[in-house]
Order: structure tokens, then sequence, then C-alpha cells
């Protein structure tokens, strides 16, 4: 498996820049229409047909190997965020408001790179799907992937995600839930408008609100287990333009995670009780939207044994490590709800301290480029070596 970072080691200048590139021109979701011209563009040059315009500006190329056998999906994300660079870095973003903090360029330079050590390798039975996704930043991309047919005739699914605070050269997995679930609340309150010096006319929309946020709390310290993490975060409050006026209405949205399926499914109905008896105990009326977004990313034992294995061959056993659960979400999720997989950390940090490197969403993101010929290694062999097997 060594000659697989080899083969990664000698295109990785130009995968680095084509990287670089995408940086410096970010597009947020469901609008990457220069990056999926790129990548297609890229795909084409090393003999691939593909499917554009998937799912939004997803795209769809299929590696045969050299007999026939099942297929095997790579999964990459291209979609940025709504964020204002502050990285310094010469190539930093060049869109005001808009950022690639999160690493989905690197990503997508990753799977291009396996693509071209497979396309150029094809000593396997069966074939390699690449999935070049849009939108994974607001949980839609790998719905509308799946609604395109992405994963018909698919057997198996594997992905990565970059990690700043894991050390470059460094893997991470996990069997079973790996990630949160994401679902989004908003909260619309009714109360009645008044002039600040005089409540007792009104019925005042901010303290229901802030009555809300609070008991919704509670839920995590006095209604479920503390061996069912949840987390639910309200993210804005707006209400009022004057410092002196109750307003009439105050409109709340947050996002709720969980660790467990049976969980999410319970939250709709606790958060909408404590919500209505809490407007009703302040004279106000509310109305909750509970939006169900993705699920509990879960990796399947059988092929994270295999990542374990490709891990090892390639970079050493002492290079891997278990990655430790989190409640931030991805909607690779949704994919392993249809087929088997694995989505797995990639190191992309510092080798010192990388646990005080910026980290995903952060302004000052940045990430040790050497990891892109690694993940491009990693995703070439996991998906040989499983056809092959």
């Amino acid at each position: 498996m060594l000659a697989a970072i080899a083969a990664s080691q000698a295109i990785g200048a130009e995968l680095i820049a084509f990287r670089r590139d995408l940086h410096l021109h970010p597009e947020l979701s469901f609008e990457e229409s220069r990056t999926a011209a790129k990548v297609a563009e890229q795909l084409r040059a090393i003999g691939l047909a593909c499917r554009t315009g998937v799912g939004g500006h997803g795209i769809v190329a299929d590696i045969a190997g050299d007999r026939p056998g099942p297929i095997v999906a790579l999964r990459a994300d291209m979609d940025a965020l709504p964020i204002q660079e502050e990285s310094g870095l010469p190539f930093a973003s060049s869109t005001p408001g808009v950022m690639h903090a999160c690493g989905h360029d690197a990503h997508t330079a990753i799977l291009l790179g396996a693509a071209r050590l497979l396309a150029a390798n094809r000593g396997f039975a069966g074939t390699v799907r690449l999935l070049f996704q849009s939108a994974e930043e607001i949980n839609a991309g790998a719905k509308a992937m799946i609604e395109a047919g992405a994963l018909d005739g698919v057997a198996e699914i594997y992905g990565l995600h970059n990690l700043p605070t894991l050390s470059a050269g460094l893997a991470a997995t996990r069997s079973g839930p790996m990630m949160g679930s994401v679902d989004r609340i908003e909260i619309d309150i009714e109360g009645r408008g008044a002039h600040g010096a005089i409540p007792d006319q009104g019925v005042d929309p901010i303290v229901c609100a802030s009555a809300i946020v609070m008991a919704l709390q509670s839920i995590a310290s006095r209604e479920l287990s503390p061996f069912d993490p949840v987390v639910v975060t309200i993210g804005s409050l707006h209400a009022g333009d004057a410092n002196n006026v109750i307003p009439h209405r105050a409109h709340l949205t947050g996002t709720v995670r969980t660790f467990h399926p049976r969980v999410q499914a319970e939250m709709e109905e606790r958060i909408g009780r404590i919500v209505q008896r809490i407007a009703e105990g302040y004279r106000c009326d509310a109305q909750l939207r509970y939006i169900r977004q993705v699920p509990v990313l879960s990796n399947h034992e059988a092929p994270v044994r295999h990542v374990n294995t490709v891990i090892e061959g390639v970079l050493g056993a002492a290079c891997l490590t278990e990655a430790a659960p989190t409640l931030a979400g991805e909607d690779f999720s949704v994919y392993l709800t249809h087929i088997p997989g694995c989505f797995f950390w990639l190191g992309s940090g510092p080798a010192d301290n990388a646990d005080q490197a910026c980290g995903l969403h952060h302004p000052k993101f940045t990430l040790q480029e050497s990891c892109i010929p690694i993940g491009a290694a990693l995703l070439a062999e996991i998906a040989s070596r499983r056809l092959s097997d």
C-alpha cells in the first residue's frame, strides 16, 4: 500500500494548487457552479464521463475496473460557508462574506486525487462511483443526490472529513454512532406591544422567550438520562427595535442534536410541550416549527474494519486512532441509512498542539495541505482494496 502514497505524493502539488483555486473562489450551498465546472473539467481530462447537475450542482462519475463486480462510492462535499475569512492566507477568499471554513475545498481536491489514482490503475473488480456533492452545510445535498439516483446500484459508501484538531498524517475512525443528528427549530412568540415604562398594559414576548430558552435546557438536565447526549441551542433571538418599547413578537431559531435515533424521535414532543406551557404561563401565543434534517451518523462495523486495515497499511498502525463521539452533524449520515459505509476523520492540523488549532467553521481556519495527498491515497486504496477483496 505504500505505492499509493508515493503515487499520490507525485500529484500532490497539482492537487494543492487545485484546492487553493477553490479556496480563492468559494461558493455557498447550491451555488457551486464554478466549483462543479472545475471538477468536471478535471474528470474529463483523465478520460471520465460525468453526469452534472445531480442534486443541485453535484457530479457523478464512474471508474470501471478491469472485471465485473459491485459498485463502491466515494463522496466529497464542495460548498463553503457564509463566513468572512480572517486566515491571512495569500489565497484567501476573494468573495466577501464567504469562506471555505470547513475544508470542503480540500475534500474536493482529495477525491479528484483519488480519481486520478484509480483511473490510472484499474486492477479491481467492479466500479468506483465518485460523488461530488452540493450543499452539505445546509444538510440538503445528500438527500438531493440520493433522490437524483446517485446511490442506484451502490453496495457501500466511504467518505472523510478533515479535522484541524488532529495532526496531519493521522486518521480516526469509530464503529457505530460517531456524529450527532441535526434538527432545526423555529419558534414564534406573540404577546402584546406596549410602552416599556408601562409593562402592565402589554404582554412581553421577550420575557416569555427568555423563560423558554432557559426551560429548554432542562430537557438535558432533568428529562433524559445522562447517558443519552442531547444539545438544544438557541442561536438567535430577535425581538423589537427600540430600547423603551415592549415588542409585539419575538422569533427564535435553534438547533437540536442527539446521539440516538430514539432520542431524536422524542425531541419534537418535548420541546413543543415546554414551548406551549411556558408561553401559556406568560400569557403569550407560541408556534413551534420542528424541521428534521439529518439522522445520527452511525458507521457500519465491516466497512470500519476495512478502513482501519487500509489506514494501517498506508500510514502505519500508530497513525490510526479512535474517533471521539461528537454532536456535530454531517449529512453523510443520510447515505448510511440507505447502504453500509464508513465516514472517518483525516488529520489536517499541525504536528504540535493540534488541539489548539482553530476548529472547523472558524474565520481563521486553516489546514495542513500535506493531508490532501494522504487523503487521496486513502480513498483510492479504500475503494480499490474493497473491490479487490
